[in-house]
């Protein structure tokens, strides 16, 4: 049986970031059978437009993307909350991976949502965006499939998420629910 690839796009670009750390414990919480890698050159996508969006003229960036996304059979997002939504680098990449519109590489692909914040809110509204903008780019959400993280300054501050069995836990049964639900549709398809 061929592993099960799974992409998480980060939406904070800070290397140090606790939602970075989230991340790279879902990597350590996948099982022999599932590949979760994550996603670095957010940062160098330039904003969605369609000018430049046309046979011969999309940012080799934003192309790599797609095809990075179009080859996954899963996608986990990992959004911090900037000013009560998701940061503009991971609506950015939504935005690219939607289009063209109706035939995007997000379209019917299974994806779960992590969010994270220093607020006890735990990044809902960033999540809340985030489902709501997967959804009209053509994403499965995967409900049963997400992770909140509050006061993660003060949780996470002395130590890496992958030190928290609560965290380990809930990423483990985030990554299951996606996995499950990506397998789903490629045995469907």
């Amino acid at each position: 049986m061929s592993k099960t690839r799974i992409l998480t796009l980060v939406g904070s670009l800070r290397a140090a970031s606790i939602n970075r750390q989230l991340a790279e414990t879902v990597v350590q919480t996948a099982p022999d059978d599932v590949e979760v890698t994550i996603y670095d050159g957010l940062a160098d996508i330039p904003f969605y437009n369609e000018d430049i969006d046309v046979p011969g003229a999309v940012p080799a960036a934003a192309q790599r993307l797609r095809d990075a996304v179009a080859a996954a059979d899963g996608v986990l997002l990992v959004t911090p909350e900037y000013n009560g939504t998701l940061s503009a680098v991971l609506k950015n990449a939504i935005d690219w991976t939607s289009r063209p519109y109706g035939a995007g590489a997000l379209k019917d692909k299974s994806v779960a949502v992590i969010s994270a914040s220093i607020s006890s809110n735990a990044a809902r509204w960033a999540h809340g965006d985030a489902v709501k903008a997967v959804g009209v780019a053509g994403g499965k959400v995967v409900e049963a499939a997400h992770a909140h993280f509050g006061v993660i300054g003060e949780r996470f501050g002395a130590a890496h998420p992958r030190e928290d069995a609560e965290a380990l836990t809930q990423l483990g049964a985030t990554l299951h629910e996606l996995v499950d639900a990506a397998r789903g549709q490629l045995v469907s398809a």
